[in-house]
């Protein structure tokens, strides 16, 4: 039996088209060497990529009635970003389940935050595709509402914005990032991050992915400008 069937049981789906989660799992890898009548996921996923906005804002507006729309937005970027995507198509074993070309399976491609985020949004387009859109409202709301509603001001944070606005407060220059140390393997990467301005380095940062490094560097910067 096909991974796919057994994600599509741990939510109780039963497929009235397969044919629809069967290219939602299916990378554009797989496909070119198959070379037959499979399609892969990128116009499922286009789908998906509108249904999990529309769910999870009003997820934070039914569940946030004070909060205003800038926090609003913070925290939905936040949720649907390409690591929360991953990690919630981790939790629930799509990595297995994916289609895979040879090279890209041997390349780790089912580990990777990037496919597994277009996988994770092809995979809510399928189900509204098939099941309709209370069902797969249903879905994202099980998924979602724990993370909806103990959000974290940590995780919705953009220090790097907000880095640049404290140094254009008063120049029209920008601050830079260069990485200086990566290390691990390409499954378990650790990234250390300097941010410099005027040649100087403000602050240091480490992360899972240049991003991660990227903003932990700028909220190490702000908490030596703001003493």
């Amino acid at each position: 039996m096909p991974k796919f069937l057994e994600v599509l049981k741990k939510f109780d789906i039963t497929p009235k088209d397969v044919s629809l989660f069967e290219h939602a799992f299916s990378h554009s890898s797989f496909v070119n060497e198959k070379r037959g009548n499979y399609v892969d996921y990128e116009r499922i996923e286009f789908i998906g990529d509108g249904v999990l906005d529309l769910i999870v804002a009003d997820l934070i507006y039914k569940n946030h009635p004070k909060m205003d729309q800038g926090l609003m937005s913070k925290l939905r970027s936040a949720l649907v970003r390409r690591e929360s995507l991953a990690n919630y198509a981790r939790r629930f074993g799509f990595g297995e389940a994916i289609f895979l070309g040879h090279g890209e399976k041997n390349n780790g491609g089912s580990n990777l935050d990037k496919i597994l985020e277009d996988v994770f949004e092809s995979f809510i387009g399928a189900i509204y595709l098939d099941q309709g859109f209370d069902t797969v409202y249903q879905i994202v709301k099980t998924i979602f509402e724990y993370d909806v509603i103990h959000y974290s001001l940590e995780e919705v944070t953009d220090y790097k914005s907000r880095l640049q606005e404290y140094v254009q407060a008063d120049t029209r220059e920008s601050v830079t990032y260069r990485v200086i140390k990566e290390e691990g393997s390409s499954q378990d990467k650790h990234f250390t991050v300097e941010v410099l301005w005027d040649g100087n380095v403000w602050g240091r940062g480490t992360g899972s992915n240049k991003k991660k490094a990227e903003q932990n560097a700028a909220k190490d910067a702000l908490s030596k400008v703001a003493r």
